[in-house]
Formats: structure tokens, C-alpha cells, sequence
């Protein structure tokens, strides 16, 4: 089984965006048994009392615009042992790669990455808390997962 983590700040807007396409991505290929799909934060700006917060609204909107759920995901933390939990840990930006590999430590096995690292443009997701753009954000997730799922079952 190939584990994967997508990571951004708050896990509530690219990260799960993230992490339900590429969860649509393989099971439209028939391969959802070999994969795992999960998403993380870099901050504790949205869990509380070690609650998180559910997928920001429009976020939420821009991915059932795709006829994709994500009903019950909650924000949760990156945590230090997620290095040895997941084969692939990719953030969406180069601060989330800061701060992916402050919590991680060192990368000896070359899991930690960027999505748009798997695309024929590399760079960072802009973040649509700020831009307000989450479609131009779906389309970059869209493409990196493509790229992504390509990488790892190129049939």
C-alpha cells in the first residue's frame, strides 16, 4: 500500500482539496486498494482542544462543484512519527516545506515534497484563504495529483 499525506497550514482548505482528489483520482483507476490518502496541518491555528475544524466552507463548495465529499474531515496536525507512517508527505507551498521539515526533522528516505513538484510547472499552490481563487487552487491540485498518480502507476 502506498501512504500518502498532503500538508498546508491549517488543513482546511489545499490540504483536504488535496487529499479527496487524489482519493477520487485512484479509485477512478481501480487502485483505491492500494493506496492510502490522508492530510495534515503545519499549525494548531484550527484544532482546538484538540478538535478540528471542518473543511473551510468554500473549499468545501469547490470540491462539491467536482461531485466530491468531504463530510467528516476534521483539521489534524502533522506529528513527527507521520515520517515513518507515510511514504509521501507533500506540502503545497514552500513555508509548508519549512515548517514540514521543522516537525519532521531530516528527510533521509526523500518522502517530503511538493505537489506541483510532480507537474511540468514545479511551485507552490497559492493558498485561497488569502487569494480567495479556489478554483485556480482546485486546478493546480487537480494537475499535481495527476502528475502524482502518474508518477507512482504510470499505466
Amino acid at each position: 500500500m502506498i501512504r500518502i499525506l498532503f500538508v498546508c497550514h491549517g488543513n482546511i482548505c489545499r490540504s483536504p482539496m488535496a487529499e479527496f482528489c487524489m482519493k477520487d483520482l485512484v479509485r477512478m483507476a481501480g487502485l483505491g486498494d492500494r493506496f492510502r490518502v490522508d492530510s495534515a496541518a503545519t499549525s494548531t491555528e484550527e484544532i482546538w482542544n484538540g478538535v478540528g475544524n471542518p473543511v473551510y466552507p468554500p473549499a468545501k463548495r469547490e470540491l462539491a462543484k467536482h461531485g466530491l465529499s468531504c463530510e467528516g474531515k476534521r483539521a489534524v496536525l502533522l506529528r513527527k512519527e507521520d515520517y515513518h507512517r507515510y511514504d509521501l508527505i507533500i506540502g503545497m507551498d514552500h513555508q509548508n516545506l519549512r515548517n514540514m521539515r521543522r516537525i519532521l526533522g531530516p528527510d533521509p528516505e526523500g518522502k517530503i515534497g511538493l505537489l506541483l513538484d510532480y507537474t511540468d510547472h514545479p511551485g507552490d499552490i497559492a493558498d485561497p484563504w488569502y487569494t480567495g481563487d479556489f478554483e485556480r487552487t482546485w486546478e493546480d491540485i487537480l494537475r499535481g495529483c495527476h502528475g502524482l498518480l502518474q508518477k507512482l502507476d504510470p499505466r
